[in-house]
């Protein structure tokens, strides 16, 4: 007797036999490399668009070329294209790993260069270096690095590590003390990076004979101290970001031959570099060859059906088996099956049991948000009072009501101001802070700082600065709103000034021929007015410390706003100096102060000296691009003055203008220069005499007294030999530093 005929049988044969049929024709479309292709090279995988040999790769740039360099029973290395860059990794989803180069620098116990090879770089044609997972890193206690390269316009940073002992450094941090390190660029296709020291490493040589420089994968590098005796590796791994160069996804499907994307993919365009594809829902592998179905019924868990599941091209559908029915629900595809009448008892009572249970969860889950929401609010009454919070309240509320005092305001409301502190909103960054654009409630702009690091001994001192400052009401000063204690670490409030630092207009081509002389004279008078107030009118005399064109912001009208005072110290009346750890950004740094760690009025005086040769030059205040003697740009300035050769190092501009007033600016900043802080004007001179000099215009028989003395060698050789690092940053916005605040400690007064 024959069997009985089964539709549903039948039915699931057919979608079996259509689902194999698809299968084959997909990947028989979308298969466009040799089947006999090298897959790996050594232990790496080589995924296409990548290949290796003629015919296996997408292009030339996916071309890797598999060598075998330490002889024939080594395992052999892959390399991009011709290159020597050799490659540790591939992923699809658009990373490339690499070896890139450590630059070092060594010496004998007496100072000498013993071993240099300080130069590490790459140089990239399509894939640039991921400037999210990479990070420039420098090791040394005496050691200054510098990274230069091209992302489409010119690019430089870098950073500066001192320490005087290993109880300075700890593992794992690299914050300046042993180890630094700063971001790259987006687009960074190509960088060298140089490395060198301050002192030939003479005072830690005993326990750090060499300085490293390097582009490392962030998440690969954990500094150690063990690095200060000696790194053992010569080459680390570095993150490049890869895609098919560098059209978009729209003008690449115009031609459906040279398109990358196979079946069953989707294209999306990936930042500047070109796109990239994935597989669609419901398919998987790799979208350069063409994706494959997932077959669902293999994972239940991840592709739930409560009858019998069927595969089908880019999904699924569920049959339900006998003494159930389909619910009608969700498309009647028999992903919910209901039991018939017969077993409806037994359904209720575990339907009562589910319920149950939910009411149950959902109880444990609101009893679980109302403790952790209590919680919150501990550890924000924690941190108020941990940052000082009520020493502050005591203090607005002993303060005068009639004066614009500084604001506490809550963690909540500038969270919904910066937007969550979306990185959309980051306006700058800097060794020890981000800063953020915030807009209130009342549409107020602010600049909002948001600090990485703490000092809990400094709290009161904190307190006292943001009374102090709030309290500043001069119109060339960035306006401290308040700040917010609700925080692991202060938030401070400023006004927000949008038209870039003065640094940028001097030293971008594009700005700096639009700034005529009378008003780089006016920013300057206002700048010294502002100095000059700190200086002599505040009610408690304020040293800035990191007096430079970045911490000088310009309105849309050009008037000069003097920002960042975190590393501003407030000078007791009956102190002319202070004994202090030695900040502040090189280039700009005074000599004496430097020398001796006693900070006074003259440091201010001396970094604004450099401000204005900056002004009249055009030049970086310090910059290894140029030629060793003209690196230092107070020490080059005051050489060229010398020799009477200023008209030759002043901007071009400068030489249609009154030779006069140039003059006596350059004299002025000469003074200015002076090694020895007894021999420089005080600010409350340099911004009565720059008032002069600009009443020349309109009364050019006015005729001011400008000392001229020579310059008094206090720190000698030892002065001359101090090697400089780069002191700008192309993130930097004037209300955070870019290598500010790198500690050193006083010369005579040890640890």
């Amino acid at each position: 007797m024959g069997s009985e005929w089964n539709p549903l049988e039948t039915t699931r044969m057919l979608l079996v036999v259509g689902q194999l049929l698809l299968i084959s024709s997909s990947l028989s479309s979308s298969q466009t490399v040799s089947p006999n292709c090298q897959e790996t090279c050594g232990v790496v995988a080589v995924p296409y668009p990548f290949g290796i040999g003629d015919g296996c790769y997408l292009n030339d740039r996916f071309s890797i070329r598999c060598n075998v360099t330490d002889g024939a029973a080594s395992t052999p290395k892959p390399y991009l294209r011709d290159s020597n860059i050799e490659v540790l990794n591939i992923s699809i989803d658009g990373e490339l790993r690499i070896y890139t180069h450590i630059g070092k620098d060594c010496y004998t116990e007496a100072g000498a260069q013993e071993q240099r090879s300080s130069l590490a770089y790459a140089i990239l044609s399509s894939f640039p270096f991921s400037n999210t997972k990479n990070k420039f890193t420098a090791i040394g206690c005496d050691t200054v690095a510098v990274i230069a390269g091209s992302n489409g316009q010119g690019f430089s940073s870098g950073c500066l590590s001192v320490c005087t002992g290993m109880d300075d450094v700890t593992d794992g941090a690299c914050d300046g003390i042993g180890c630094c390190q700063t971001t790259i660029p987006e687009m960074l296709l190509n960088y060298n990076a140089s490395v060198g020291s301050l002192k030939n490493h003479t005072n830690v040589w005993r326990f750090n004979p060499c300085s490293y420089a390097f582009l490392v994968e962030d998440k690969s590098f954990n500094f150690s101290k063990e690095d200060l005796k000696g790194m053992k590796n010569t080459v680390v791994p570095s993150v490049l970001d890869w895609a098919v160069w560098k059209e978009t996804c729209d003008e690449a499907a115009k031609d459906p031959a040279s398109f990358a994307c196979k079946a069953h993919s989707e294209c999306f365009d990936f930042a500047d570099i070109g796109y990239r594809c994935n597989c669609s829902s419901g398919y998987e592998g790799n979208p350069y060859l063409g994706c494959v179905d997932i077959n669902e019924c293999d994972d239940p868990e991840k592709y739930p059906c409560d009858g019998i599941c069927h595969n089908i091209e880019g999904s699924y559908t569920c049959l339900c088996p006998k003494g159930y029915h389909d619910d009608g629900k969700e498309g009647g595809d028999g992903s919910r099956c209901i039991v018939n009448s017969k077993s409806s008892h037994l359904v209720t009572i575990l339907v009562g049991l589910g319920v149950g249970i939910i009411v149950l969860l959902f109880s444990a889950g609101f009893l679980y948000l109302g403790l952790k929401k209590r919680k919150l609010i501990r550890l924000k009454e924690q941190y108020f009072k941990q940052n000082g919070g009520l020493l502050l309240q005591q203090q607005l509320h002993e303060h005068d009501r009639t004066t614009n005092a500084a604001k506490i305001f809550n963690a909540e409301e500038l969270e919904v101001a910066t937007n969550h502190y979306d990185d959309s909103r980051i306006v700058g960054r800097g060794g020890y802070g981000t800063v953020y654009k915030g807009i209130l409630p009342n549409s107020t702009i602010v600049a909002i700082k948001k600090s990485k690091l703490v000092d809990k001994n400094q709290i009161e001192q904190f307190i006292n600065e943001v009374i102090v400052l709030s309290q500043i009401n001069h119109r060339n000063v960035v306006k401290l709103l308040g700040c917010c204690l609700e925080t692991e670490v202060p938030l401070l409030v400023y006004e927000f000034v949008n038209n870039g630092t003065l640094f940028e207009h001097i030293h971008n081509p594009n700005k700096s021929s639009k700034m005529s002389w009378e008003t780089r004279l006016r920013i300057a008078s206002e700048t010294a007015g502002v100095l000059s107030y700190l200086h002599s009118a505040a009610s408690i005399p304020i040293i800035h410390r990191d007096v430079k064109s970045t911490n000088i912001l310009l309105d849309a009208n050009y008037t000069a706003k003097v920002s960042d005072f975190g590393a501003s110290r407030l000078v007791p009346l009956d102190q002319a100096e202070l004994s202090t750890m030695v900040q502040g950004t090189l280039g700009y740094l005074d000599p004496e102060y430097l020398h001796t760690s006693q900070l006074t009025e003259k440091s201010d005086v001396y970094s604004f000296g450099v401000v204005l040769v900056e002004l009249l030059t055009g030049k970086k205040a310090l910059s290894f691009d140029r030629p060793e003697e003209e690196r230092s740009l107070a020490m080059y300035f005051l050489s060229a003055l010398k020799e009477d050769r200023l008209f030759q190092i002043v901007e071009e501009l400068m030489a249609h203008e009154d030779n006069e007033q140039v003059k006596r600016v350059a004299d002025l900043a000469k003074r200015c220069l002076k090694l020895k802080g007894e021999a420089r004007p005080t600010m409350k001179e340099v911004a009565s005499e720059l008032d002069g000099i600009r009443a020349m215009a309109n009364h050019p028989w006015v005729n001011i007294d400008l000392n001229s003395e020579e310059t008094v060698h206090l720190l000698g050789e030892m002065t001359d030999s101090i090697v400089y690092a780069e002191s700008s940053n192309t993130t930097n916005t004037g209300y955070t530093d870019s290598m500010k605040n790198h500690v050193m400690p006083p010369v005579n007064s040890g640890r």
